[in-house]
Protein backbone atom coordinates (compact mmCIF):
# COMPACT_ATOMS: atom_id res chain seq x y z
CA UNK A 1 0.00 0.00 0.00
CA UNK A 2 1.53 3.14 -1.03
CA UNK A 3 2.11 5.83 1.88
CA UNK A 4 0.60 9.69 2.39
CA UNK A 5 3.35 11.91 0.79
CA UNK A 6 4.75 14.78 2.54
CA UNK A 7 3.84 17.67 -0.10
CA UNK A 8 3.00 20.74 2.10
CA UNK A 9 5.27 23.37 2.44
CA UNK A 10 5.41 26.07 5.17
CA UNK A 11 3.07 28.70 3.00
CA UNK A 12 0.65 25.72 2.28
CA UNK A 13 0.71 25.20 5.84
CA UNK A 14 0.60 28.93 6.83
CA UNK A 15 -2.54 29.31 4.83
CA UNK A 16 -4.06 26.20 5.65
CA UNK A 17 -3.90 27.42 9.40
CA UNK A 18 -5.18 30.68 8.96
CA UNK A 19 -8.04 29.16 6.51
CA UNK A 20 -9.25 27.05 9.04
CA UNK A 21 -10.06 29.69 11.50
CA UNK A 22 -11.27 32.20 8.82
CA UNK A 23 -15.11 31.32 8.58
CA UNK A 24 -18.35 33.69 9.23
CA UNK A 25 -16.94 34.56 12.39
CA UNK A 26 -15.26 37.75 11.66
CA UNK A 27 -18.59 38.85 9.46
CA UNK A 28 -20.83 37.99 12.41
CA UNK A 29 -19.22 37.96 15.70
CA UNK A 30 -17.93 41.41 16.57
CA UNK A 31 -21.67 42.70 17.45
CA UNK A 32 -22.20 39.85 19.71
CA UNK A 33 -18.60 40.50 21.57
CA UNK A 34 -19.73 44.25 22.23
CA UNK A 35 -23.48 43.39 23.16
CA UNK A 36 -21.43 41.18 25.98
CA UNK A 37 -19.39 43.97 27.15
CA UNK A 38 -22.28 46.56 27.60
CA UNK A 39 -20.59 48.11 24.08
CA UNK A 40 -17.10 48.91 25.55
CA UNK A 41 -15.16 49.41 22.82
CA UNK A 42 -11.85 49.07 24.55
CA UNK A 43 -13.19 45.87 26.60
CA UNK A 44 -14.29 44.18 23.02
CA UNK A 45 -10.71 44.92 21.16
CA UNK A 46 -8.90 43.78 24.56
CA UNK A 47 -11.23 40.08 24.50
CA UNK A 48 -10.15 39.74 20.98
CA UNK A 49 -6.48 40.61 22.08
CA UNK A 50 -6.64 38.40 24.59
CA UNK A 51 -8.89 35.47 23.05
CA UNK A 52 -5.46 35.90 19.94
CA UNK A 53 -2.79 35.26 22.83
CA UNK A 54 -4.67 32.74 24.47
CA UNK A 55 -5.14 30.89 21.40
CA UNK A 56 -1.41 31.22 20.45
CA UNK A 57 -0.59 29.84 23.56
CA UNK A 58 -2.10 26.77 22.11
CA UNK A 59 -0.97 26.99 19.02
CA UNK A 60 2.60 26.67 20.32
CA UNK A 61 2.26 24.11 22.48
CA UNK A 62 0.87 22.01 19.51
CA UNK A 63 4.02 22.90 17.02
CA UNK A 64 6.49 21.43 19.65
CA UNK A 65 3.85 18.26 19.80
CA UNK A 66 3.79 17.91 16.03
CA UNK A 67 7.73 18.72 15.37
CA UNK A 68 8.46 16.19 17.39
CA UNK A 69 6.13 13.43 16.14
CA UNK A 70 4.85 14.10 12.59
CA UNK A 71 2.90 11.99 11.40
CA UNK A 72 -0.93 11.63 9.58
CA UNK A 73 -3.40 12.53 12.91
CA UNK A 74 -1.89 15.15 14.64
CA UNK A 75 -3.93 15.73 17.89
CA UNK A 76 -5.12 12.16 17.67
CA UNK A 77 -1.60 10.81 17.92
CA UNK A 78 -0.82 13.32 20.68
CA UNK A 79 -4.05 12.10 23.41
CA UNK A 80 -2.61 8.47 22.15
CA UNK A 81 0.94 8.95 23.46
CA UNK A 82 0.41 10.88 26.15
CA UNK A 83 -2.63 9.26 28.18
CA UNK A 84 -3.37 6.47 26.14
CA UNK A 85 -5.34 5.06 23.06
CA UNK A 86 -8.80 4.92 24.92
CA UNK A 87 -9.24 8.69 25.23
CA UNK A 88 -7.63 8.71 22.06
CA UNK A 89 -10.32 6.59 20.42
CA UNK A 90 -12.69 8.36 21.80
CA UNK A 91 -11.88 11.79 19.86
CA UNK A 92 -11.60 9.91 16.72
CA UNK A 93 -15.02 8.90 17.22
CA UNK A 94 -16.55 12.28 18.47
CA UNK A 95 -14.71 13.91 15.69
CA UNK A 96 -16.51 12.01 12.92
CA UNK A 97 -19.55 11.80 14.54
CA UNK A 98 -19.91 15.32 14.98
CA UNK A 99 -16.64 17.65 15.57
CA UNK A 100 -15.79 17.25 11.79
CA UNK A 101 -19.20 16.39 10.21
CA UNK A 102 -21.07 18.30 12.40
CA UNK A 103 -18.90 21.92 11.31
CA UNK A 104 -19.12 20.62 7.95
CA UNK A 105 -23.10 20.71 7.81
CA UNK A 106 -23.16 23.72 9.39
CA UNK A 107 -20.79 25.08 7.27
CA UNK A 108 -22.83 23.88 3.80
CA UNK A 109 -25.77 25.12 5.55
CA UNK A 110 -24.05 29.06 6.02
CA UNK A 111 -23.03 28.75 2.45
CA UNK A 112 -26.51 28.13 0.88
CA UNK A 113 -28.04 30.79 3.18
CA UNK A 114 -25.18 33.14 2.12
CA UNK A 115 -25.66 31.99 -1.53
CA UNK A 116 -29.62 32.57 -1.25
CA UNK A 117 -28.69 36.35 -0.57
CA UNK A 118 -27.64 36.21 -4.50
CA UNK A 119 -29.68 33.19 -6.35
CA UNK A 120 -33.29 33.12 -5.08
CA UNK A 121 -33.29 28.85 -3.68
CA UNK A 122 -36.44 26.78 -3.05
CA UNK A 123 -35.85 24.76 0.45
CA UNK A 124 -35.12 21.60 -1.41
CA UNK A 125 -32.37 24.01 -4.10
CA UNK A 126 -30.99 24.29 -0.12
CA UNK A 127 -30.38 21.03 0.79
CA UNK A 128 -29.43 20.44 -2.54
CA UNK A 129 -26.56 23.06 -2.76
CA UNK A 130 -25.24 22.26 0.18
CA UNK A 131 -24.78 18.54 -0.79
CA UNK A 132 -23.73 19.14 -3.48
CA UNK A 133 -20.92 21.34 -1.76
CA UNK A 134 -19.94 18.75 0.40
CA UNK A 135 -19.41 16.61 -2.80
CA UNK A 136 -17.34 18.71 -4.76
CA UNK A 137 -15.01 19.38 -1.47
CA UNK A 138 -14.87 15.80 -1.28
CA UNK A 139 -13.78 15.16 -4.78
CA UNK A 140 -11.41 17.31 -4.80
CA UNK A 141 -9.85 15.96 -1.93
CA UNK A 142 -9.88 12.71 -3.40
CA UNK A 143 -7.85 13.99 -6.54
CA UNK A 144 -5.30 14.77 -4.55
CA UNK A 145 -3.45 16.36 -1.20
CA UNK A 146 -1.72 19.01 -3.61
CA UNK A 147 -4.88 19.57 -5.52
CA UNK A 148 -6.60 20.27 -2.26
CA UNK A 149 -3.99 22.52 -1.16
CA UNK A 150 -3.76 24.33 -3.81
CA UNK A 151 -7.45 25.00 -3.53
CA UNK A 152 -6.90 25.82 0.14
CA UNK A 153 -4.27 28.19 -0.69
CA UNK A 154 -6.11 30.54 -2.95
CA UNK A 155 -9.15 30.17 -0.83
CA UNK A 156 -7.35 31.46 2.03
CA UNK A 157 -5.64 34.50 0.20
CA UNK A 158 -8.95 35.70 -1.08
CA UNK A 159 -11.22 35.55 1.88
CA UNK A 160 -8.30 37.14 3.80
CA UNK A 161 -7.62 39.63 1.18
CA UNK A 162 -11.52 40.37 1.03
CA UNK A 163 -11.40 41.75 4.69
CA UNK A 164 -8.26 43.79 4.48
CA UNK A 165 -9.95 45.38 1.26
CA UNK A 166 -13.45 45.82 3.28
CA UNK A 167 -11.73 46.55 6.47
CA UNK A 168 -9.55 49.60 4.36
CA UNK A 169 -12.72 50.98 2.51
CA UNK A 170 -14.99 51.20 5.96
CA UNK A 171 -11.71 53.16 7.77
CA UNK A 172 -11.28 55.48 4.95
CA UNK A 173 -15.15 56.03 4.19
CA UNK A 174 -16.29 55.65 7.79
CA UNK A 175 -17.07 59.02 9.95
CA UNK A 176 -17.14 57.70 13.16
CA UNK A 177 -13.36 57.86 14.73
CA UNK A 178 -14.54 60.67 17.35
CA UNK A 179 -17.20 58.21 18.86
CA UNK A 180 -14.26 55.54 19.78
CA UNK A 181 -12.83 57.44 22.35
CA UNK A 182 -15.96 58.01 24.58
CA UNK A 183 -17.12 54.54 24.64
CA UNK A 184 -12.96 53.45 25.06
CA UNK A 185 -14.17 52.56 29.13
CA UNK A 186 -16.94 50.88 31.04
CA UNK A 187 -19.57 51.40 34.06
CA UNK A 188 -19.34 47.63 34.54
CA UNK A 189 -17.60 47.14 37.94
CA UNK A 190 -16.40 43.79 39.70
CA UNK A 191 -18.03 40.44 39.56
CA UNK A 192 -20.18 41.55 36.63
CA UNK A 193 -17.58 42.95 34.41
CA UNK A 194 -15.82 39.39 35.16
CA UNK A 195 -18.45 37.53 34.14
CA UNK A 196 -19.37 39.42 30.99
CA UNK A 197 -15.52 39.26 29.68
CA UNK A 198 -15.88 35.79 30.53
CA UNK A 199 -18.57 35.07 28.03
CA UNK A 200 -17.36 37.46 26.10
CA UNK A 201 -14.05 35.48 25.48
CA UNK A 202 -16.02 32.13 25.45
CA UNK A 203 -17.25 33.90 22.19
CA UNK A 204 -14.17 35.21 20.71
CA UNK A 205 -12.65 31.83 21.34
CA UNK A 206 -14.98 29.76 18.97
CA UNK A 207 -13.66 32.65 16.00
CA UNK A 208 -10.42 32.03 16.84
CA UNK A 209 -11.11 27.71 16.94
CA UNK A 210 -9.84 25.86 13.81
CA UNK A 211 -6.20 26.40 14.11
CA UNK A 212 -5.72 22.72 15.61
CA UNK A 213 -7.20 21.16 12.03
CA UNK A 214 -3.25 21.64 10.83
CA UNK A 215 -1.83 19.36 13.14
CA UNK A 216 -3.85 16.04 11.39
CA UNK A 217 -1.45 16.34 8.15
CA UNK A 218 1.32 16.69 10.28
CA UNK A 219 2.14 13.58 7.68
CA UNK A 220 2.34 15.01 4.89
CA UNK A 221 4.35 18.18 5.98
CA UNK A 222 7.64 18.99 4.04
CA UNK A 223 10.15 19.28 7.12
CA UNK A 224 7.49 19.46 10.13
CA UNK A 225 10.04 20.22 12.66
CA UNK A 226 10.34 24.09 11.13
CA UNK A 227 7.40 24.68 9.22
CA UNK A 228 4.68 24.07 12.16
CA UNK A 229 6.76 26.08 14.58
CA UNK A 230 6.83 29.25 11.67
CA UNK A 231 3.49 28.96 10.87
CA UNK A 232 1.50 28.62 13.91
CA UNK A 233 3.37 31.59 15.28
CA UNK A 234 3.00 33.59 12.14
CA UNK A 235 -0.42 32.55 11.67
CA UNK A 236 -1.05 33.43 14.82
CA UNK A 237 -0.26 37.03 14.84
CA UNK A 238 -1.60 37.55 11.19
CA UNK A 239 -4.95 36.28 12.54
CA UNK A 240 -4.90 38.41 15.96
CA UNK A 241 -4.38 41.93 13.90
CA UNK A 242 -6.54 40.80 11.13
CA UNK A 243 -9.23 40.84 13.32
CA UNK A 244 -8.73 43.72 15.34
CA UNK A 245 -8.46 45.33 12.31
CA UNK A 246 -12.00 44.38 11.35
CA UNK A 247 -13.09 45.36 14.60
CA UNK A 248 -12.35 48.77 14.32
CA UNK A 249 -13.55 49.33 10.89
CA UNK A 250 -16.69 48.17 11.66
CA UNK A 251 -16.89 50.46 14.63
CA UNK A 252 -15.87 53.56 12.45
CA UNK A 253 -18.25 52.54 10.17
CA UNK A 254 -21.09 52.13 12.45
CA UNK A 255 -20.16 53.58 15.47
CA UNK A 256 -20.12 52.27 18.95
CA UNK A 257 -23.70 52.28 19.56
CA UNK A 258 -24.89 50.54 16.22
CA UNK A 259 -22.28 48.10 16.09
CA UNK A 260 -23.48 46.79 19.24
CA UNK A 261 -26.90 45.90 18.10
CA UNK A 262 -25.94 44.72 14.83
CA UNK A 263 -26.32 41.18 14.28
CA UNK A 264 -24.42 40.95 10.76
CA UNK A 265 -22.24 43.62 11.54
CA UNK A 266 -20.21 43.61 8.62
CA UNK A 267 -23.52 43.48 6.17
CA UNK A 268 -24.42 46.43 8.33
CA UNK A 269 -21.39 48.56 8.36
CA UNK A 270 -20.55 47.57 4.26
CA UNK A 271 -23.71 49.02 3.43
CA UNK A 272 -24.38 51.65 5.82
CA UNK A 273 -20.97 53.13 3.71
CA UNK A 274 -21.53 52.37 0.14
CA UNK A 275 -24.87 51.41 0.13
CA UNK A 276 -27.50 48.03 0.18
CA UNK A 277 -25.99 47.01 -2.94
CA UNK A 278 -22.85 46.49 -1.50
CA UNK A 279 -24.31 43.32 0.92
CA UNK A 280 -23.88 41.07 -1.55
CA UNK A 281 -20.03 41.98 -1.48
CA UNK A 282 -20.12 40.44 1.95
CA UNK A 283 -22.55 37.92 1.16
CA UNK A 284 -19.58 36.74 -1.69
CA UNK A 285 -17.29 37.03 0.78
CA UNK A 286 -19.05 34.88 3.45
CA UNK A 287 -19.47 32.15 0.84
CA UNK A 288 -15.85 31.75 -0.27
CA UNK A 289 -14.90 31.85 3.33
CA UNK A 290 -17.58 28.83 4.69
CA UNK A 291 -16.22 27.05 1.11
CA UNK A 292 -12.26 27.68 2.17
CA UNK A 293 -13.37 26.25 5.78
CA UNK A 294 -14.94 23.54 4.63
CA UNK A 295 -11.88 22.50 2.63
CA UNK A 296 -10.10 23.03 5.40
CA UNK A 297 -11.73 20.18 7.15
CA UNK A 298 -12.09 17.39 4.58
CA UNK A 299 -8.45 18.03 4.05
CA UNK A 300 -7.18 17.16 7.60
CA UNK A 301 -9.90 15.56 9.53
CA UNK A 302 -10.03 12.27 7.66
CA UNK A 303 -6.07 11.76 8.35
CA UNK A 304 -7.30 11.25 12.15
CA UNK A 305 -9.19 8.34 10.67
CA UNK A 306 -6.40 7.12 8.99
CA UNK A 307 -4.43 6.69 11.78
CA UNK A 308 -7.34 5.59 13.40
CA UNK A 309 -7.45 2.57 11.84
CA UNK A 310 -3.43 2.18 10.79
CA UNK A 311 -4.04 0.96 14.73
CA UNK A 312 -6.59 -1.37 13.55
CA UNK A 313 -9.15 1.31 16.11
CA UNK A 314 -11.25 1.65 13.44
CA UNK A 315 -12.77 0.50 9.88
CA UNK A 316 -9.72 -1.40 8.70
CA UNK A 317 -10.47 0.10 5.11
CA UNK A 318 -10.07 3.80 6.37
CA UNK A 319 -6.24 2.76 6.15
CA UNK A 320 -5.81 2.86 2.81
CA UNK A 321 -4.18 5.26 0.25
CA UNK A 322 -5.63 5.46 -2.55
CA UNK A 323 -2.69 4.22 -5.42
CA UNK A 324 -3.16 7.40 -8.29
CA UNK A 325 -3.87 10.11 -6.00
CA UNK A 326 -2.00 9.09 -3.05
CA UNK A 327 -4.68 10.41 -0.38
CA UNK A 328 -6.65 8.60 2.05
CA UNK A 329 -9.66 8.32 -0.39
CA UNK A 330 -11.97 5.90 1.60
CA UNK A 331 -11.41 8.05 4.98
CA UNK A 332 -12.42 11.12 2.80
CA UNK A 333 -15.31 9.91 1.11
CA UNK A 334 -16.37 8.07 4.62
CA UNK A 335 -16.82 12.01 6.26
CA UNK A 336 -17.84 13.21 3.10
CA UNK A 337 -21.20 11.16 2.96
CA UNK A 338 -21.57 11.28 6.80
CA UNK A 339 -21.76 14.92 6.33
CA UNK A 340 -23.74 15.03 3.37
CA UNK A 341 -26.25 12.74 5.45
CA UNK A 342 -25.94 15.55 8.68
CA UNK A 343 -26.63 18.43 6.10
CA UNK A 344 -30.15 16.69 4.72
CA UNK A 345 -30.87 16.23 8.47
CA UNK A 346 -32.49 19.12 9.64
CA UNK A 347 -32.74 19.70 12.88
CA UNK A 348 -30.62 16.32 13.73
CA UNK A 349 -27.79 18.74 12.46
CA UNK A 350 -28.61 21.62 14.46
CA UNK A 351 -28.38 18.94 17.20
CA UNK A 352 -25.44 17.51 16.50
CA UNK A 353 -23.31 20.57 16.23
CA UNK A 354 -23.88 21.39 20.11
CA UNK A 355 -21.82 19.07 20.97
CA UNK A 356 -18.87 20.43 19.46
CA UNK A 357 -18.10 22.26 22.76
CA UNK A 358 -16.65 18.17 23.24
CA UNK A 359 -13.63 19.15 21.28
CA UNK A 360 -12.68 21.60 23.39
CA UNK A 361 -12.08 18.73 26.09
CA UNK A 362 -9.93 16.72 23.79
CA UNK A 363 -8.00 20.41 22.74
CA UNK A 364 -7.14 20.54 26.64
CA UNK A 365 -6.37 17.06 26.94
CA UNK A 366 -4.08 17.14 23.56
CA UNK A 367 -1.79 19.95 25.12
CA UNK A 368 -2.13 18.34 28.48
CA UNK A 369 -0.01 15.80 26.79
CA UNK A 370 3.22 17.80 26.57
CA UNK A 371 3.71 16.93 30.35
CA UNK A 372 3.93 12.98 30.12
CA UNK A 373 5.44 13.08 26.45
CA UNK A 374 8.42 15.37 27.96
CA UNK A 375 8.82 13.20 31.24
CA UNK A 376 8.80 9.74 28.61
CA UNK A 377 12.57 7.93 29.74
CA UNK A 378 12.82 7.08 25.65
CA UNK A 379 10.51 10.28 24.42
CA UNK A 380 10.79 11.13 20.58
CA UNK A 381 13.59 13.91 20.31
CA UNK A 382 11.93 17.57 20.78
CA UNK A 383 13.36 19.70 17.93
CA UNK A 384 11.68 22.87 18.86
CA UNK A 385 10.77 23.84 22.39
CA UNK A 386 7.50 25.68 23.29
CA UNK A 387 8.41 29.32 25.28
CA UNK A 388 7.43 29.70 28.50
CA UNK A 389 7.15 26.07 29.57
CA UNK A 390 5.22 24.46 31.41
CA UNK A 391 3.13 27.91 31.54
CA UNK A 392 2.29 28.10 27.78
CA UNK A 393 0.06 24.87 27.68
CA UNK A 394 -0.84 25.16 31.31
CA UNK A 395 -2.25 28.11 31.10
CA UNK A 396 -4.39 26.97 27.34
CA UNK A 397 -5.35 23.91 29.19
CA UNK A 398 -7.40 25.54 31.80
CA UNK A 399 -8.78 28.19 29.30
CA UNK A 400 -9.71 24.42 27.66
CA UNK A 401 -11.01 23.45 30.94
CA UNK A 402 -12.94 27.14 31.26
CA UNK A 403 -15.02 26.77 28.02
CA UNK A 404 -16.15 23.04 28.72
CA UNK A 405 -17.68 24.42 31.91
CA UNK A 406 -19.02 27.21 30.73
CA UNK A 407 -20.92 25.14 28.06
CA UNK A 408 -21.78 22.72 31.11
CA UNK A 409 -22.91 25.66 33.23
CA UNK A 410 -25.26 27.11 30.23
CA UNK A 411 -26.65 24.10 30.02
CA UNK A 412 -28.38 24.00 32.82
CA UNK A 413 -30.14 27.45 32.48
CA UNK A 414 -31.44 26.66 29.07
CA UNK A 415 -33.63 23.81 28.24
CA UNK A 416 -31.87 23.79 24.49
CA UNK A 417 -29.04 23.66 25.67
CA UNK A 418 -29.21 21.14 28.10
CA UNK A 419 -30.83 19.02 25.55
CA UNK A 420 -27.32 19.63 22.75
CA UNK A 421 -25.33 18.86 26.00
CA UNK A 422 -27.24 15.33 26.75
CA UNK A 423 -26.91 13.90 23.15
CA UNK A 424 -23.14 15.00 23.31
CA UNK A 425 -22.89 12.97 26.13
CA UNK A 426 -24.63 10.12 24.81
CA UNK A 427 -22.49 10.50 21.48
CA UNK A 428 -19.36 10.74 23.68
CA UNK A 429 -20.43 7.23 26.03
CA UNK A 430 -21.36 5.35 22.60
CA UNK A 431 -17.86 5.44 21.97
CA UNK A 432 -16.64 3.38 24.76
CA UNK A 433 -18.23 0.00 24.08
CA UNK A 434 -17.05 0.98 20.34
CA UNK A 435 -13.22 0.97 21.77
CA UNK A 436 -13.78 -2.14 23.09
CA UNK A 437 -15.07 -3.91 20.25
CA UNK A 438 -12.33 -2.79 17.99
CA UNK A 439 -9.86 -3.50 20.49
CA UNK A 440 -11.64 -7.23 21.29
CA UNK A 441 -11.18 -7.40 17.15
CA UNK A 442 -7.66 -6.41 17.15
CA UNK A 443 -7.08 -8.94 19.98
CA UNK A 444 -8.53 -11.65 17.74
CA UNK A 445 -6.55 -10.90 14.36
Amino acid sequence: MPPLIRTLRLTDLLLLFIGSVIGSGIFLTPGLILQRVDGSVGLSLLVWVVGGILSLLGALTYAELAAANPEAGGLYCYIRDGFGRAPAFLYGWCLFLVIASGTIAALAHAFTRYLAEIIPLSPIAINIVAVVMIAVVTAVNVWGTRKSSDLQNWTTLTKAGLVVILSAVLLSLGHHYSDLGPALGTSQRGSSLASNFGLAMIAVLWAYEGWQFGTYSAGEVVKPQRAFPKAFLLGSVFLMALYVIANIAYLVALGPAAATVSDAIAADAVGLVLGPWAGKIVAVAILISTFSATNSVVLTAPRVFYAMANDRLFFKKLAEVHPRFQTPAAAIVALGVWSAILSSAGKFADLASGAIFIGWIFYGLGAAAIFPIRRAPKGLPIPYRVPGYPWTPLIFVLVAAAIVGNAVYLAFSDPRQFRYLAAAIVILLLGLPAYFFWQRKQRQN
